[in-house]
């Protein structure tokens, strides 16, 4: 009965942190654009006045994809592959995710369990595999759509992958010949430990390239600006997505924010300590646990202070009874009610103390919390580009395959493998 309640929660994280997480990217993606581009973004759509800082626009839109008509062209004969493109490219994007680990190996009792969805050893292999399948999906719709721009942006799309995906599968040869393992979990276990007893060993500090290339190739591997060119809107009007609508685009638009999430996820497992606290370890939190209860305790109020202030600016609304007036109050009141329970919580197990195995779920659940907000910062790093930069051109991407990240790639296996077995590391 216990591993299936901790095989059912590692699915339901999983789910939360990949599907769940695209309206919130979606809203995210509007936010920015709207902070850059100097204008408030999605502020309006509410139920009975709440926004949630326009977050309820994307329900909204989600809902709307739901109950849009499902049109497709007569011209399209293949509609089986052409309903089926859409469903491939959402079912890779998010089997990448299943084999994350979001905090280490939990001990209850005498058993263990590994905290991933899919407790497999050769987690990166799985994650390249269904990567570089999600490709397929693009290129059959395109095909499939019998649209001369859905097919310019499949063709594009072929020509992407082929320039892109050696250069990351070399970018994770160095980090491989470091970590000495393809296991994801032993990977995030390597990074727990300080060089010179006091520099987080994470990826990004010992493969500072790799880090690069792979960062660099993720935008292309998620069809992001500015590698989006199988979809170039300003070139091919939807590229590969043009005949697409209502639900079969939608799993096009979720499964590009679900791979966006997939690939922050094994950035951060990779490259940023994975579900490490800087300076504090697994061994570290448990023997500290009670120090890091009475600083949240501290720092909780002062967080939800300010979060309050940001979730209800611009929220002034001129008309006298506007109902979005009254988000702030609810807001307040429901943000005192999660303080007043996560410091009772809290001070009840700093009064009556934790088991071993209490102490245990606390420091899983701290190492999850750390990996949400790791991933939340990686995934606005990939918005903040994509409104940043402007669009590659074609043959300016080749170029950037073949002539930089490739080179860059093999120099940096040359030079890792020598100093790996010069220096007996």
């Amino acid at each position: 009965m216990l591993s299936v309640s901790v095989v059912s929660i590692n699915i339901l994280i999983a789910l939360l942190f990949s599907l769940g997480a695209a309206p919130i990217l979606v809203w995210i993606e509007r936010r920015v654009a709207g902070f850059i581009q100097d204008r408030l973004g999605p502020n309006r759509c509410n139920i009975k006045g709440i926004r949630l800082g326009g977050l309820i626009q994307s329900f909204a839109d989600m809902l709307k994809l739901v109950f849009k008509e499902d049109y497709k062209p007569s011209s399209i004969k293949e509609g089986f592959l052409f309903s089926l493109s859409p469903v491939i490219v959402f079912v890779c994007s998010y089997l990448t995710f299943l084999v994350i680990p979001f905090a280490d190996d939990l001990h209850i009792g005498s058993e263990t369990f590994m905290m991933q969805a899919l407790p497999l050893e050769f987690g990166l292999l799985w994650f390249l595999a269904f990567a570089g399948l999600s490709v397929y999906g693009i290129i059959i719709g395109g095909w499939a759509s019998n649209n001369k721009y859905s097919l310019l942006g499949a063709i594009r799309a072929a020509a992407q992958v082929i320039s892109y995906e050696a250069s990351m599968g070399l970018s994770l040869v160095s980090v491989l010949i470091i970590y000495g393992t393809i296991n994801l979990g032993n990977m995030v276990d390597y990074q727990g430990q300080l060089l010179f007893g006091f520099i987080p060993a994470w990826g990004i500090v010992l493969q500072p390239v790799a880090a690069l290339l792979f960062v660099v190739t993720a935008f292309a591997e998620t069809n992001r600006t500015p590698f989006d060119i199988a979809e170039g809107e300003s070139e091919i009007v939807g590229g590969f997505h043009t005949e697409y609508s209502a639900m079969r685009f939608g799993l096009f638009f979720v499964g590009e924010y679900v791979a966006m999430s997939a690939s922050s996820a094994l950035i951060v497992t990779l490259f940023l300590g994975g579900y490490h606290i800087p300076w504090l370890n697994t061994a570290a939190l448990q023997a500290h646990v009670n120090v890091i209860f009475v600083a949240i305790m501290i720092l909780l109020p002062f967080g939800s202070y300010y979060f309050a202030r940001w979730i209800t600016k611009n929220n002034r609304w001129p008309q006298v009874g506007d109902i979005r007036n009254k988000e702030a109050a609810w807001l307040k009141k429901i943000l005192l009610i999660v303080n007043i329970l996560v410091v009772t919580l809290l001070g009840s197990f700093l009064l009556f103390g934790l088991s071993d195995d209490g102490v245990n779920i606390s420091v899983a659940a701290l190492q999850i919390i750390t990996f949400a907000f790791k991933l939340l910062l990686v995934n606005f790093f990939f918005v903040w580009v994509r409104w940043t930069l402007p669009r590659f051109r074609y043959d300016q991407l080749q170029d950037l395959g073949w002539k930089v990240l490739l080179p860059l790639a093999l120099a940096n296996i040359f030079f890792t493998a020598l100093f790996v077995v010069g220096f007996g590391v």
